[in-house]
């Protein structure tokens, strides 16, 4: 059951591209005149700046929306670029998953959707055996999962949306990121076991974009994005 308008963003791995897709959909919001929030509940790999740790992902996001940065959007920001729960442990830091989920709920009062980007995949540690599908629960929230294009795909995505079922997470839709231009068989047909094998539908293949500036690549998307005749299905599926 879904509690408050928003969707949790997620990945098969790291490095799959959760922080532009989330990005991508944010900027496509808020084209569309929604009023959209953002959130990077944890951030792992923080720089310093005039000696506080800033997340460039909620930078990014928060560009992406056209709204301020501030400490609800970027609750828990840690140095090291490790998984939270080393990362959080290494500055004697504690994970609370009600604080951000009162974070949350200050966001959600804002704004008309929240788009939430997790760290890494749902098996990610947070502290104390809490992992990434835990605070996805914990703010009522689907999931739209990332997926790269290319061998193994198959196996990641499945097994994350099986882990999120047996969860008691909701999977509202896949995203295959990054295709090639000219994909290979083991790209071109990823989507389609995908779509018949993990019981979630797959709600989008965005190609691959080489632009140096990630803010170049958001505006880029969100503009194919609007030109896709589904586009408005895909919104609806994720319960804009």
């Amino acid at each position: 059951m879904r509690l408050s308008k928003g969707i949790f963003v997620t990945g098969t791995d790291t490095g799959v591209g959760k922080t532009i897709v989330a990005a991508a959909l944010a900027r496509l919001l808020r084209m569309k005149g929604l009023n959209v929030g953002v959130m990077k509940p944890v951030t792992s790999g923080c720089r310093d700046e005039n000696g506080a740790l800033v997340s460039d992902d909620a930078l990014l996001l928060c560009q992406a929306a056209g709204i301020p940065y501030c400490a609800d959007v970027a609750p828990y920001c840690l140095r090291e670029p490790v998984v939270p729960a080393e990362a959080a442990k290494a500055e004697g830091v504690r994970i609370d998953l009600s604080h951000i989920k009162e974070a949350y709920d200050r966001l959600a009062a804002s704004y008309d959707y929240v788009i939430v980007e997790g760290a890494g995949g749902l098996m990610v540690p947070l502290s104390g055996g809490l992992l990434i599908a835990d605070l996805a629960r914990e703010l009522g929230l689907p999931l739209l999962v990332v997926a790269r294009p290319g061998l193994g795909t198959i196996n990641h995505t499945v097994l994350t949306c099986f882990a999120a079922q047996q969860m008691g997470l909701e999977v509202a839709g896949v995203i295959v990121n990054g295709m090639p231009e000219n994909p290979g068989l083991a790209e071109s047909s990823a989507p389609h076991h995908i779509g018949s094998l993990c019981g979630a539908a797959v709600l989008g293949i965005w190609p691959q974009l080489n632009d140096v500036n990630e803010m170049e690549i958001v505006d880029e998307l969100a503009g194919w994005l609007e030109g896709q005749a589904e586009t408005d299905i895909v919104l609806r599926e994720l319960g804009v």
